[in-house]
Parts: C-alpha cells; structure tokens; sequence
C-alpha cells in the first residue's frame, strides 16, 4: 500500500524510534544498575552485621564460661552450672575442665547430641585441643582452632570447632567444642535472616557449614566477609536471591518502564494519527482499482438495481451475457431491453413480488434472457438487497449465471446415462447366461450319465429287457427329476441376477443333503472318495430357498471333489473323505434369531495365501475348463438369505468351506 510518505520522512520517523528506544534502555539499564549496587551494598551491610553478631555470641559465651566456678570436693554445682550453659547455648556441644597437661578431669555434653564422640573417641582430636590451648596460652585468652570433620552414625558427619580458656587460678584449662552448623543455625533462625543463605568456608572456598537453601546461579547475590577468630579465621558468605529479574523490577526500574511504555504509545498514537489521512487517501483509490479489477475479472454476471427498478451497475460479464454495451442498459427500466418480449408480463409480476418481500431472499431462481442476436439464454438469478452505511436499503444486487453450458452437460449426461444402462443391460444378460451354462452344466451331465447307462443296459443282449425295466424305469424317473431340476436352476439364477424375491420355506437339511446326494456319491465314485454325511440330532429346519441351497452346497461339494484328484491323498492314508455336515450355530450378537451352520471339509493340498485373496471374485478360477462363477454365486446366495459364508484350513490338510442360513421359527 502507498501511502504517499516520502524517503526523508521515513528517515526521520526511523531515526526518532532508534534514538527513543536506546535512551530508554539506556536508563532503564542505569536503573537497573543502582538498584544491583544498592542491593550488593546492603548484602556486605548484613554479611558485616552477621560477623559481628557472632563474635559477640563467641564472646558472650566466654563470659558465661568464665563466671563458671571452678569444681570442688563436690562436682555437682559445676556440672549445674555447666548444663544450664548448654542448654541455653545449642552451639556449645561439649564443656570440659582440663588439667595443665590437657588430661580432662571434668565433662559435660550437650543434652541436644550427648553421643557425639560415640564414632570418633575424644582423645583422636587432641591435637586440635593442643592447638587452641597453646594458643591461648600465647594470647593470654580466649583461643580457637581450625576446624575438624567429626563422622557421625549414618553417613552423616559435622564440622566442630574448640575453644580453649585458660585458668589463671589453677592453671587448668576450660574447653568448648562447637558445631559449626549449630552456630549458623542459631544465627540464621533470627528474623533478620532468614531470606538469606549463609555458609562458612575456608581460605580456598571449602564449605564447612551452610543454614538456610543455597542456589548459586545468575539470579543469586553473595557477600563475603572475613571471621577472624583467635587462632583461627572463616570466611562467611552470604547468597540472596536477586529481587531484580523477570518483569518484577524495582521502584525506580518500573516508573521507567512505565514511562517507556507510555512513550512508545504517545509515539504510536502521533504516527497513526499522521498516517490516517493518507491510508484514507489510498483506500479509496485501492477501492476504485479493486473495483475495476473486479469487474473485469469475474465471469459471472452483476446487475445493480435501485428501489424503482432503474438499473444503477453492471459489469463487463453482464453485458457479454446480453450483448450489450454499459450504456445501453444503465438507466433503463422496466421492461428490461433483454427481456423477450412474450415474457414481460411474468418478469414484471415476478420482480414487484420479491421487491414486496413475498420470495426468500438470496434464493436462486432460473429465468431466461434474449440477446442482442435474437438468441435465448438460459440463467440463474441469485438477488440480495442492498444496504447502504446506515443500514437503509438502496436497492438490489443481482448475481447471474450462464446455465447454456450447464443445459449442454445435463444433456450430454442424459446420453451418457441411457448408453451405460444399455451397456448394463447387456452385461446383465452376459452374465445370466454365464450362469446358467454354468450351473446346468452339473443336472445336464446326470441326464447323459444316466441316459449312457440305459442305453448300455439295452445294448447288452445278455440282458432280459424284462429285467432291465425297474433299473431303467428308475433311470428315466432320474433323468426326468434332473431336468425339473434344471428348469428350476435357469429360474433361481435368473431371479438372482434380477434381484427378484423368490419363495422360500422351512427346509429340513436332511432334505438338502438327500437333493444332491445322487449327483456327489456319483461323482465320489469315479474317483474313489468317500462321502461322509452328519447332521446333528438337534438340528433344526432351515428358512431358504431350496433350489439355490442345493446348488450353493453341490458346488461347495464338487469343488471339494476336484482338490483330491486320484493319488492326492493316497487311499492308504485314509484321508480320501469328503465330509458334510449341519449343526445350530452360535447367535450372531444382536440378530435376535437361531442360526444352522452347513460345512464341506476336503483333504486337499489347501489354498494359497494369493488365491485365498481373490477367492470369491467373479471369473477368477484356478481350473482350466473353470469359469470363476461358482463361489461368486455361492457367496450371494447365502448373503441373500442373511448368513455368510467363509473358509478356512483343516489340519492335518485340506480347506473347510462354511456357511450359516437362518433358522426356521
């Protein structure tokens, strides 16, 4: 967007925000700055008053100890006087009277640790003693030694610390052992410290004891100070955590802050006020653009009405529709100029109804417009009103589409549609007549079995024809049960590839198996396999189609037959079985109603994971003389009477093909 700004005003707008933003950084910098020294000073101000306030507890306690009365004949009074010391003082862990050769004649532990010396016996820190001891021989005083490291039960250990004060009296020795934790502890529970951390540590920064939780990190502030002790000297450090971090500054940081932000808007608020004109100035000429752009751009054409029906806008897309120029239409009334003229009357009624508010608004309707050419267009009229700023309405905006290209498809896709419901037809009839030749390949082939039989038996001149006539009367009654059977196979098949409604009635499967057991035991025969029938005692009838049943458990058989072809498995392996079978199956969940379940079991070589998968596709067979059509129609069979139908392996070998029908209630 131009905004019409020249390059020097830029220039200056810049410069004026860069030299704003580093003098506010800088002062909230310098603001930060003094409230670090100011909190730095007051840190070395408490690491100063903590020193001091623990060499007067040091001195205190060698007041206290030396108002202490030396022992007597009777002890008792000292070690009084001892315990009231140690109980007042948690640092003081142990009172001793020593001789002048450091031999301890009288000791008192602390009542808070009175095993304190239980892992480490006394006379292992008598160094330490000698050492306090000779010093305060040399000071005249009161003296300390270096700390030592005094292991406790459980892994854990304490720093301990001795003070050594001589007797001038008797020239004996009185000895103060401190915790080093303890004397932090009872400095930090004052109020004054408990924001704080504080460690004692040697000259090279070993930490010897520590009170209160110490985090070392950018946001922490240390004080050290030097703990001159007589005979010995500490370092005490002191770690606060910044106050100055995250958006919590300070006063002084956040009245900056403050001003920096108000600053920064002031700014902002001047900028835009600036810029305000001259964004208004070139939206407009962006809306006059955009306008234009639009209008050249769209396909579809706009129509601007006012309330007395004049015609105020159209684009380039409108006047292509009708073939006419913007100003032949804008201006003009009703009746429209491409409007035909034997439909002016409907176009008027129609415009004064919806203008009235008696049609939904923004709903499409078709009409029809005359061109400049004389020829007739159909379109689609989509109308909203239009509102002004103040919310009046002004008049209507009408959206038209071209529907000749639309009209050109419909008809196109009319076509198209009766081709493929031809084609289809077609198709249907193909593939009816795959089935039938398929499924009469089966009754066809009993009646010339059965009619090759008779003729044998009259060609035979052993035989009387007297005698031939019960194996003949039953041949002909076999031949004629096969050809009704067929009959009923062209019908069932070509109901179901027209999707009729056939009859269907209680069917007992003993009366399935007794259908096809001539054709399967014929079949057994030749190839030497024996068929095994089971029906389970509670059993009951079947609701189906007999006809189709039949054929869907003939097919199942027959294909059972053909997958152990003579050799495969060998007689002697006593796997040469077809087996049969009918029980009540399991309820399928939620279908309310019984079930039977019919198998066909073979000890064929199995099915392959490939042809598993393309098992029940239409023209897919692994025979050669095969057509694919078998289990395709065996599987809509069975869906159409509700039930399903499935396979899966039976060891020791072979393939058992499933199938449920419901229950006759």
């Amino acid at each position: 967007m131009n905004l019409s700004l020249g390059a020097g005003r830029w220039w200056l707008w810049s410069a004026l925000c860069v030299l704003l933003l580093l003098l506010l950084g800088a002062l909230v910098f310098l603001a930060r700055a003094y409230e670090e020294s100011r909190l730095s000073r007051e840190l070395e101000q408490v690491a100063t008053d903590m020193v001091t306030e623990i060499r007067s507890d040091l001195d205190r306690n060698v007041q206290a100890l030396q108002r202490l009365q030396a022992p007597g004949p009777d002890d008792t009074a000292w070690q009084r006087g001892a315990t009231a010391l140690l109980l007042s003082n948690r640092e003081i862990l142990r009172i001793e009277w020593r001789s002048t050769d450091l031999q301890i004649r009288l000791a008192q532990a602390s009542p808070f640790q009175p095993f304190l010396f239980d892992q480490l016996p006394r006379s292992q820190v008598q160094p330490d003693v000698k050492q306090a001891c000779a010093n305060a021989l040399r000071f005249a005083g009161a003296a300390y030694s270096t700390s030592y490291f005094m292991p406790l039960q459980e892994g854990r250990g304490q720093e301990l610390l001795e003070m050594c004060l001589p007797l001038p009296e008797d020239g004996g020795f009185l000895v103060l052992t401190y915790g080093l934790s303890d004397l932090l502890g009872e400095l930090h529970k004052r109020e004054a410290y408990r924001s704080f951390s504080v460690a004692l540590t040697e000259s090279d920064g070993t930490r010897l004891a520590i009170a209160g939780h110490s985090a070392r990190d950018r946001t922490t502030m240390a004080a050290v100070h030097l703990l001159e002790l007589p005979g010995s000297a500490y370092t005490l450090r002191v770690d606060q955590a910044r106050e100055l971090k995250g958006l919590r500054p300070k006063a002084l940081s956040s009245t900056l802050t403050l001003l920096a932000v108000a600053l920064v808007g002031v700014l902002a608020l001047l900028s835009y006020d600036v810029r305000k004109r001259l964004q208004t100035e070139a939206r407009l000429g962006e809306a006059l653009a955009f306008r234009k752009a639009m209008e050249d751009s769209l396909l579809t054409g706009l129509r601007a009405r006012d309330m007395k029906g004049r015609i105020t806008y159209v684009n380039p897309a409108f006047c292509q529709l009708v073939g006419l120029p913007p100003e032949a239409l804008i201006g003009t009334s009703n009746p429209a100029p491409y409007w035909p003229a034997d439909r002016v009357d409907e176009y008027l009624q129609r415009q004064t109804s919806r203008q009235a508010g008696q049609q939904p608004l923004r709903q499409g309707f078709e009409s029809e417009y005359l061109r400049s050419d004389g020829t007739r267009l159909p379109v689609l009229i989509v109308e909203a009103p239009l509102i002004n700023g103040i919310g009046k309405q002004t008049g209507w905006m009408s959206a038209v589409l071209d529907l000749s290209a639309q009209r050109k498809i419909e008809e196109q896709s009319r076509a198209s549609q009766e081709r493929l419901a031809a084609t289809a037809r077609l198709a249907m009839a193909g593939e009816m007549a795959s089935l039938i030749s398929h499924e009469l390949n089966q009754p066809l082939a009993a009646i010339s079995s059965y009619a090759n039989g008779s003729l044998n038996l009259l060609q035979d001149p052993e035989q009387d024809c007297a005698d031939l006539r019960p194996d003949l009367e039953e041949a002909m009654r076999r031949i004629a049960n096969q050809a009704g059977r067929a009959g009923k196979v062209i019908k069932s098949v070509s109901d179901l590839v027209r999707r009729r409604e056939r009859e269907r009635s209680a069917v007992p499967p003993q009366q399935l198996f007794d259908g096809i057991a001539p054709l399967v035991q014929l079949q057994a025969r030749k190839v030497g396999i024996e068929v095994q029938w089971e029906i389970a005692p509670d059993c009951p009838a079947v609701w189906c189609d007999s006809t189709m049943v039949e054929q869907v458990l003939l097919n199942l058989a027959r294909n059972g037959l053909q997958a152990m072809p003579a050799g495969d498995p060998t007689p002697a392996s006593g796997l040469r079985i077809l087996q049969l079978r009918a029980e009540p199956a399991l309820a399928q969940p939620g279908s309310g109603r019984q079930w039977v379940s019919f198998s066909v079991t073979d000890h064929g070589c199995g099915l392959s994971d490939e042809v598993a998968q393309r098992l029940f596709t239409p023209f897919f067979t692994t025979k050669r003389e095969g057509m694919g059509l078998g289990l395709s129609l065996c599987r809509t069979v069975v869906e159409q009477h509700g039930g399903t139908l499935d396979h899966s392996s039976h060891p020791p070998r072979g393939t058992r093909f499933s199938f449920t029908l419901p229950a006759a209630l």
